[in-house]
């Protein structure tokens, strides 16, 4: 790797500029893959005729964005990252309870990735049901069973390992941010979601 660590970092002052050298400097010339900022919502595009490299686009600049968007990447197989957006379907804001519990199952793996990713570099995780505008009792009643399996998801992944591309990640966020003593087991228990 050819990034240098950097003095430790508050969550305040971590930079997504740092984040997309080091997911460039890790993955651009392994997996024909950047991380760009974008003005909008987010979005995965494949390499095509208009851009000869695959895209993971984060919205508005936001670091945590960033964490989710990668942490899609880092589950999506070969045939998924041939997709637009890895081929997920999307309801917008507003789904039913039905469509709800759908996109959560869908959430439980990246969400996990993106909570030790997070941690990795001394970011505080949030969950995210990402339903403002859904019926909030059923919001509320469907929270908590998430958050029990993004938990669950989270700790298989700390004791067994994360996806190929995630704990390449991981680790050089750990590294990057001087993290290694900090990141242990204590900071993924479930009160903290």
């Amino acid at each position: 790797m050819l990034f240098v660590s950097k003095p430790a970092y508050s969550p305040d002052t971590l930079k997504t500029a740092d984040l997309i050298c080091l997911f460039d400097e890790l993955f651009f010339s392994a997996q024909n893959t950047r991380l760009l900022a974008g003005a909008a919502e987010p979005e995965y595009l494949p390499s095509d005729r208009q851009c000869s490299y695959n895209r993971v686009i984060f919205a508005h600049g936001f670091y945590a964005s960033a964490l989710h968007e990668i942490s899609h990447w880092c589950i999506a197989g070969e045939q998924r990252r041939r997709q637009v957006d890895f081929g997920y379907w999307y309801e917008p804001d507003g789904r039913t309870a039905e469509q709800q519990r759908a996109f959560e199952q869908v959430e439980i793996k990246p969400q996990a990735v993106e909570w030790l990713l997070s941690e990795a570099c001394g970011r505080r995780f949030y969950i995210s049901t990402d339903n403002l505008d859904g019926d909030p009792v059923e919001v509320a009643a469907g929270r908590q069973a998430f958050a029990l399996s993004v938990w669950q998801q989270a700790c298989h992944y700390y004791h067994h390992g994360l996806p190929a591309r995630a704990e390449v990640l991981k680790n050089a966020l750990l590294d990057y941010y001087q993290r290694h003593e900090i990141f242990s087991a204590d900071l993924f228990v479930l009160e903290r979601l």
